[in-house]
């Protein structure tokens, strides 16, 4: 193979990131779809180290499709999006997606025991270890006394043995085990009921402090670990600003704001 020319990257060498941070950019972003639906139109958008950022917005407003250009499940039609200054389709895929845990509603679990579905991603953890991060989510309790085989029983084809809520505890502590330092949680607890909810906040104020946190979210009570507040509508962002910001001055997160309020009462 020739030898690129110097300043010009070999695209089949991917860029070799270091880690010193995991501020993320967003850079004038368009999404279609193949058949050409427009689902992102120009968003810029800087999510700073250590940040944690909320994104709400009505339904099909692109939310997630934004979050998933990270892991790159899609690319961008226009723009790009950086990690510390790099495209991340200069990035190694596995070098960035080590980077990242992903909790999602729709959570990945596999016809395996609980306790490999806490170890995905991270193969060398001791039994300790898997226990650990399970009780920091919160699941420990349900897979002990409600499992008739504890860490390991099988949860069956897409986890289908396990509640909704408890599949999410699973994913989550999968999460923590992997202690990537970008955390994406798209919906995470939707399905965690109510006298759990409070103890998954706790989890998730510890485990977003000092990591850059992206989460979609219509709960109320997730919204009070961002420091920023995303509202995107129609492919676009609004605005963006504190929950006391958002209120004095954007109607469409003054709206989602009492509807929530509404389906808690």
């Amino acid at each position: 193979m020739l030898d690129c020319p110097p300043g010009i990257r070999d695209p089949e060498q991917p860029i070799a990131v270091e880690r010193p941070h995991s501020t993320l950019k967003f850079d004038n972003i368009t999404f279609r779809y193949g058949d050409g639906t427009e689902v992102l139109r120009g968003i810029d958008l800087e999510i700073r180290h250590g940040e944690s950022v909320a994104i709400v917005g009505p339904n099909g407003c692109g939310k997630s499709t934004l979050v998933n250009l990270l892991p790159r499940f899609y690319d961008p039609t226009s723009g790009a999006v950086r990690l510390d200054g790099v495209d991340l389709r200069d990035m190694k895929l596995a070098d960035l997606r080590s980077r990242i845990s992903l909790v999602s509603q729709q959570v990945q679990l596999f016809n395996d025991t609980i306790a490999e579905n806490i170890r995905y991603g991270s193969p060398d953890a001791t039994d300790e270890q898997v226990v650990e991060a399970a009780q920091r989510a919160d699941a420990h309790r349900f897979i002990t006394e409600d499992c008739d085989q504890g860490y390991e029983t099988c949860v069956g084809p897409r986890g289908g043995r396990l509640s909704g809520g408890q599949r999410q505890k699973i994913a989550l502590a999968r999460a923590i085990l992997h202690n990537a330092d970008i955390l994406i949680l798209d919906e995470a607890t939707s399905q965690v009921d109510i006298e759990s909810e409070h103890q998954v906040h706790e989890v998730l104020e510890e485990f977003t402090a000092g990591r850059t946190a992206i989460m979609i979210t219509h709960r109320l009570s997730t919204l009070t670990l961002a420091d920023r507040i995303v509202v995107m509508d129609s492919g676009r962002i609004l605005d963006l600003g504190t929950h006391e910001q958002l209120m004095q001055r954007c109607d469409v997160y003054q709206r989602l704001h009492q509807s929530q309020l509404k389906k808690s009462a």
